[in-house]
């Protein structure tokens, strides 16, 4: 997909060090991912290319910038669950609230369905009292964008000495006939 100010396009192997860069702020100042060491770059490509045999991996481009990025990937092992996902976002810190998520979110569930893809999966970190680290921002991101909470765990997600929750909403992106 392509409009007048951004692209969004299959992440490649040599965009790891950008989408690398745009996580690392995440894993280094928020709680959003629960990892507390950005990975390495080779251990990023690897997961690149693992994902890439059988999901879509999105960015999206800005001005010949990746601005963000998206992918699914397996929701659990069975084959039971073959027509289900979880994806996973990130935007990068100063390109919020231009309408990219939205965009991501939209052109991975265009390509989810082609494949048989009928139910998408969010797992969220959460919090009761928002502070620097984590807001939730994501679970209303996921909201607006017709998810729906259907599990939550609380004080699951130890990080910067502070416990926090994690939800799991879900959508549905076909008909279960």
């Amino acid at each position: 997909m392509k409009t007048n100010t951004f692209e969004i396009r299959g992440a490649e192997i040599s965009d790891a060090q950008n989408l690398l860069e745009i996580y690392s702020y995440y894993v280094q100042n928020t709680a959003i991912s629960f990892e507390y060491e950005v990975p390495t770059l080779e251990e990023f490509k690897s997961r690149i290319e693992r994902i890439k045999k059988k999901y879509p991996y999105i960015c999206i481009v800005e001005d010949g910038k990746i601005a963000g990025y998206a992918y699914a990937n397996t929701f659990k092992e069975r084959a039971a669950y073959k027509h289900c996902v979880e994806l996973t976002i990130y935007i990068a810190k100063d390109k919020h609230k231009k309408g990219y998520g939205r965009a991501l979110y939209e052109e991975l569930e265009a390509r989810l369905k082609k494949i048989g893809i009928l139910n998408a999966y969010a797992c969220i970190a959460v919090t009761k009292n928002e502070d620097e680290y984590l807001s939730n921002n994501s679970e209303q991101f996921h909201a607006h964008l017709g998810f729906q909470k259907c599990g939550e765990f609380t004080k699951c997600g130890s990080k910067f000495g502070r416990w926090y929750d994690m939800i799991w909403m879900e959508k549905m992106l076909g008909s279960h006939d």
